[in-house]
């Protein structure tokens, strides 16, 4: 699956389960209301493994899938496909690393490179490299405030891991779903050392600003005499939509993180790009954090095959995914359900989430029941908001190289499919 650990230590398993869920996962059942059925205990952790079991099996054995995340694969299959790639981006003759030399310093060269950085330093984990990075930075401006979003990743997914472990804090220019304005930046009542951008921000659609309205944020940062981080874990599809390259996206920021299991299907582990004053002491943090890996050759050898296949398709599935949610939105304004929303409409990127007026354990055996009987898997997981509005669920969407072959007559097909399993469950 895709790396669940990238959580700090202590993680409430629901954030381990919201975070799997970026390439569809989730590991947990939801109950009639969208509640965490764990809480039932034993007997509840049985039928959420039950009903997990029961969605791999299907996704696995669909025809028609929008993704194929490797998390649904077996353990045997990856290997054998990473033995069998391995040597077409490396030379597996070669020795392999120990405590970060080797192919892991090739890879940091290769992504320091492609987003335009002098220096860069692989991390096992995003959750870490963005706590050394931005501790490296209150150490370096005098100032421990952190301005962003009360969406972004530290706040929603890392059990408050930036005060507690790091001594931050945290002041939030925006609580709209979406991105910082350069207004709202330039109007916050305290100083901040630090403007963190999550780019695109997952938890509000995957959404992203206009290519002026970011660069006004980060003038904006300047002025108030703050440096600028980004969080890019899935920086990589970005380019479609800001039309530039990843270098000049990157290079707005003082530093960058990213990620190789979200879009580039790597076993896990991530690089924090920056100046090399940054780079040398954010390693030394990363000994301290208990990053010091031994040996990390699989995650490497997988970033390496990520960014020589997956890169390059990413602008094709983003352009795809405009295609799959116009015609999601077609099929769901053509069929009886009272209320849906693609959001964002068009996608920024090759992910999106979509809305409707059911409890998720309909709509969850609903895609389930589809998956099983046609062969199509349309959705993956469906899920209550945070709120915990009773009645309402969304999903996300990610359309990758399997969902290129989806026309858009074949989705309308698929909705309609779909919500007659939805009424049928809900009546």
């Amino acid at each position: 699956m895709g790396e669940t650990s990238e959580q700090a230590g202590g993680t409430d398993r629901a954030d381990r389960v919201h975070e799997a869920e970026q390439d569809g996962e989730k590991l947990h059942a939801a109950g009639p209301d969208g509640e965490d059925v764990h809480a039932a205990g034993p007997d509840g952790e049985k039928t959420a493994q039950a009903a997990r079991r029961r969605r791999l099996a299907a996704w696995w054995a669909s025809e028609r899938v929008m993704v194929r995340a490797p998390m649904d694969r077996p353990m045997g299959e990856r290997l054998a496909a990473l033995a069998a790639d391995a040597g077409s981006v490396y030379d597996v003759d070669e020795q392999p690393d120990l405590y970060g030399d080797g192919i892991v310093a090739e890879l940091e060269r290769r992504v320091a490179a492609l987003l335009g950085f002098p220096a860069a330093v692989f991390f096992p984990t995003g959750t870490m490299a963005q706590q050394v990075a931005l501790r490296c930075w209150a150490g370096r401006t005098g100032n421990s405030t952190v301005a962003l979003h009360p969406l972004a990743h530290p706040e929603v997914h890392e059990a408050g891991a930036l005060s507690v472990v790091s001594g931050l804090r945290t002041v939030h220019p925006t609580k709209e779903p979406r991105l910082p304005t350069a207004g709202e930046i330039q109007d916050l009542a305290e100083p901040f050392g630090t403007l963190m951008l999550e780019l695109p921000l997952r938890d509000a659609g995957f959404v992203l600003p206009s290519w002026d309205e970011l660069v006004a944020a980060v003038d904006a940062a300047r002025e108030r005499d703050a440096v600028v981080h980004v969080d890019g874990a899935r920086l990589w599809e970005c380019t479609p939509h800001f039309e530039r390259p990843l270098a000049e996206i990157a290079g707005l920021a003082d530093s960058v993180y990213v990620s190789f299991y979200k879009s580039l299907n790597g076993l896990s582990g991530a690089v924090l790009a920056g100046p090399p004053e940054l780079v040398e002491e954010a390693r030394v943090w990363r000994h301290r954090y208990g990053g010091q890996v031994f040996q990390q050759y699989p995650a490497a050898l997988t970033a390496l095959l990520g960014l020589e296949r997956e890169l390059p398709k990413l602008p094709s599935y983003v352009a795809h995914a405009r295609v799959v949610a116009t015609a999601l939105a077609e099929g769901f304004a053509a069929s009886a359900v009272p209320w849906f929303r693609v959001h964002p409409e068009p996608p920024h990127t090759h992910q999106f989430q979509v809305w409707l007026p059911y409890a998720p354990d309909v709509l969850n055996e609903a895609a389930v029941r589809q998956a099983e009987e046609t062969k199509t898997a349309l959705f993956r997981v469906w899920s209550a908001p945070a709120a915990g509005i009773r009645g309402l669920s969304f999903t996300e969407v990610t359309v990758a190289e399997p969902g290129l072959e989806w026309t858009a007559e074949e989705v309308r097909a698929a909705v309609e499919e779909f919500v007659t399993r939805v009424l049928e469950a809900h009546s």
